[in-house]
């Protein structure tokens, strides 16, 4: 579409960094996006504020067809979507794709698709927050914690949006309505809400007096301990908190907690990396949520890869969700099979700061519902079997008390329920060969230190060698 040498050089220019012929360095976060020839001439001082990236962002069907090749089929039909759901792209995102890669993880977040049409099994509210909604702009789900719809507006609409049905409104108030008030009543009036979840559409796109009024207002009640804030800005326009002003109305808050939403590790960059590091030294802890969607980060090698980039810009991994039943999403679902094979990757091969939790945001207001791999085997009344990462099972005793279970020769699992063993081990396990060479090098270690002395009697297996030699080694088969 454009000339890769000459955009390369731009590249190296704007970055620092000459990337490979696809114009992205994959191989750790932060990843460093390039810009489409369109706004290759954009001072920097420009393309960093927030004002203008948000002037210019893509709107529409007419722009989009000028800056990616589309099939003349696809344009219609994307065509004929344009009214169903927003589309508002920042520069600054749309820079993160791949406009060579009509399957690019970022372009499928962003840029409206032919299958949004074709899914089938789809609600337009499929937590039913409507249903849970005591005042308009609350739900109330859960005891000690509510969600407060701020805004309809977001810097960008991803196209998997749960809220869609929200975002969809047009126009607005900039000044504080009589139905935010009562949001705040609400809250205010009820003792057991500790939590409070500002969300929308995005709040950091509200006007800074409005997005004060909420802050302010949630601070000021004694018996709210958190405000978590939901937005996807610091993935989509990190350059709107590039804006001290905006640092300061979030720190002067008190008690903020920032909830992003980073999907692929392309999506962490340096911009990133610089808000965050503005958000943290301001007291705001990082949380983040990720949406497992197809063709997106629905294998392990990209969940691990986003894990370690958030890890990295200190954002601590805490949900992974099942992408939701809504309108326009249905080819971006994945079966539930798919999440929990990414979890059994994560869990045990990575640091535990880097495992979120994977859930499923129940129908008919069900709530998060938390999926595990199964690591609990089997149990009796003296213990439990657990299964770990590498496939070893242990026999763990809970409680201190005398043993019930009349101990029984057996195999396999049951000799570890009879109390016949404490462990089986997987003959390949890493960790016990890394155990053995070990022991072996501590032994060759000491005989060489005394070796001169002939009459040396042969060392009793030390503890360690005892205890490993007695771990049954579980079938390869």
């Amino acid at each position: 579409m454009f000339d890769k040498e000459e955009q390369s050089r731009i590249d190296t220019q704007h970055t620092g960094h000459r990337q490979d012929a696809s114009g992205y360095d994959d191989d750790e976060p932060p990843s460093k996006p390039r810009r489409h020839p369109l706004w290759r001439k954009v001072p920097k001082k420009q393309w960093d504020d927030w004002r203008w990236q948000s002037q210019n962002a893509i709107r529409s069907v007419r722009q989009l067809r000028g800056l990616l090749p589309f099939e003349p089929e696809e344009l219609e039909a994307i065509g004929a979507l344009e009214a169903e759901y927003k589309l508002a792209i920042p520069p600054y995102f749309f820079s993160l794709i791949d406009v060579d890669n009509p399957n690019d993880p970022i372009r499928l977040q962003s840029v409206t698709s032919p299958l949004e049409a074709k899914s089938t099994f789809e609600l337009e509210d499929p937590l039913e927050e409507d249903k849970d909604s005591p005042v308009p702009g609350i739900t109330h789900r859960y005891p000690d914690r509510v969600l407060m719809v701020t805004t309809h507006v977001c810097t960008m609409y991803c196209r998997f949006c749960t809220r869609k049905r929200a975002t969809m409104v047009r126009g607005g108030w900039d000044s504080v309505s009589r139905d935010d008030e009562r949001m705040i009543e609400y809250v205010r009036n009820n003792p057991q809400i500790r939590d409070v979840i500002v969300s929308g559409g995005d709040p950091l796109t509200l006007p800074y007096g409005k997005l004060k009024f909420f802050l302010h207002s949630l601070r000021d009640i004694p018996h709210v301990d958190v405000i978590r804030i939901g937005t996807r800005v610091p993935t989509t326009l990190p350059q709107k908190l590039y804006d001290p002003e905006l640092i300061d109305i979030l720190e002067s808050a008190e008690k903020v907690w920032i909830q992003t939403h980073f999907n692929h590790p392309r999506e962490i960059t340096p911009e990133v990396a610089r808000v965050c590091k503005s958000l943290i030294r301001a007291g705001m802890p990082l949380n983040n949520h990720t949406v497992l969607m197809k063709g997106i980060n629905d294998d392990l090698e990209t969940m691990r890869k986003l894990m370690r980039a958030l890890l990295k810009v200190k954002i601590r991994p805490y949900y992974l969700f099942h992408c939701d039943p809504v309108i326009g999403a249905g080819h971006f679902r994945t079966s539930i099979w798919k999440g929990l094979e990414i979890m059994e990757g994560l869990r045990g091969h990575m640091s535990g700061l880097a495992i979120p939790t994977y859930c499923v945001d129940a129908p008919h207001g069900g709530g998060k519902i938390p999926l595990l791999p199964n690591y609990l085997v089997s149990a009796s009344d003296d213990c439990v079997v657990l299964r770990n990462y590498e496939g070893m099972l242990v026999r763990y005793q809970a409680e201190d008390k005398a043993p019930t279970t009349k101990q029984t020769a057996n195999r396999g699992v049951s000799q570890l329920i009879q109390g016949t063993t404490t462990a089986l081990v997987p003959p390949n396990s890493e960790r016990m060969a890394r155990r053995r060479q070990y022991i072996q090098d501590k032994a060759a270690a000491k005989e060489a230190a005394c070796c001169s002395s002939e009459s040396e009697t042969p060392d009793e297996p030390t503890q360690d060698k005892r205890e490993l030699l007695a771990l049954p080694m579980v079938s390869a088969k």
